[in-house]
């Protein structure tokens, strides 16, 4: 018999269509927030990858980007003024990189509420 409670739980996704932009930690992205820690505490290290979303996905929240991080999950760990409603900001660690990815208009695979809990 399997047990319910297994630690393999299936994660159900919702496709949204969003405005992902980039950004990277310097202080034409961040302005006075550049300094290397996220709106939920999180330390910026070599090789992180994460997003910055509207306050409706609370941090932690996973996501699915199709181009960013090898199409591997990212959690929500910051926030930005200008982030509000269907946007998206990914980060990066260098200012070249953030304006290589631009602006993209893109399905974003965002993990259920349901399966948080």
């Amino acid at each position: 018999a399997y047990a319910e409670n297994s630690a393999e739980t299936e994660t159900a996704w919702k496709a949204i269509s969003m405005r992902v932009t980039a950004y990277c930690p310097c202080a034409k992205c961040c302005g006075e927030w550049s300094d290397g820690v996220t709106a939920n505490g999180h330390v910026i290290k070599p090789g992180d990858r994460f997003v910055a979303a509207d306050r409706r996905f609370p941090f932690g929240t996973e996501m699915l980007i199709e181009g960013y991080n090898n199409s591997e999950t990212v959690k929500v760990y910051d926030r930005g003024g200008a982030i509000k409603g269907n946007k998206l900001d990914v980060f990066f660690h260098t200012h070249q990189a953030a304006l290589e990815w631009g602006v993209r208009y893109i399905e974003v695979k965002v993990a259920s509420a349901s399966s948080r809990k």
